[in-house]
Formats: structure tokens, sequence, C-alpha cells
């Protein structure tokens, strides 16, 4: 079983930078594509990024592609969010996630993709 814990989060103002990290244990990640969530009040949750097992494919969702990079240390069992230039609707709370890395990146955008959930972060972007 693969227990995720985020966080990084807080309060950042709109043009900053924040970095998210999620600390994995119970087993190694190295063979899990991991993903980022994030779920604003009253809203869905929504896929935002996700890598590879090897951290040489990436997939981000059109509203946080150049302003966002994902990228993991197998090393140190840990995956992390860079998020530049945050806007205000980029305020949620963001949750990491994994599974088995056995599709294409671009499979890995829904929750049912993903086995193993984190218990979330909460990032708040100032105007």
């Amino acid at each position: 079983q693969v227990q995720l814990v985020e966080s990084g989060g807080g309060l950042v103002q709109a043009g900053g930078s924040l970095r998210l990290s999620c600390a994995a244990s119970g087993r190694t990640i190295s063979t899990y594509a991991m993903g980022w969530f994030r779920q604003a009040p009253g809203k869905e949750r929504e896929f935002v990024a996700a890598v590879s097992w090897s951290g040489y494919y990436t997939n981000y969702a059109d509203s946080v592609k150049g302003r966002f990079t994902m990228s993991r240390d197998n090393a140190k069992n840990t995956v992390y969010l860079q998020m530049n230039s945050p806007k205000p609707e980029d305020t949620a709370v963001y949750y990491c996630a994994a599974t088995i890395d056995v599709r294409p990146i671009v499979a890995y955008t829904t929750m049912t993709e993903f086995e193993h959930w984190g218990q979330g972060t909460q990032v708040t972007v100032s105007s």
C-alpha cells in the first residue's frame, strides 16, 4: 500500500511561485505514474498534471500548461509540483495520486485512473 502526504501549500500572491511536494511511503513509487489533481470549493476535482514512472513523460491540463511543472525524485520517493505565476483561479486543495504505470501518460487524466491518494494541501492565491 502506498501512503501519500502532500506539503508546501499555503498563501501565495498572484505571479509568485510555490512548490508542492508529495512524499510517498509504504513502497517505492519508482514504477508508479504520479498525478496532481485539485478541487476548488463547489467544483469537481480536476486533473492538473501527471508524470511517468521515469519522469521522462509529463502531461498537463491546458489551464496550467507553461506555468506549472511536475517532476519526481525516485531516490527520495517524492514528486513535486512547481507552480509559477499562479492565478487566483488556481486556488484549491491540491491532491497527489499514484497508480502503477502501464499506460501512456496521456491516459492519466481522470480520478479513476489512480488508486492511491493523499489528503491534500490547500493553496490560496491572492490577487
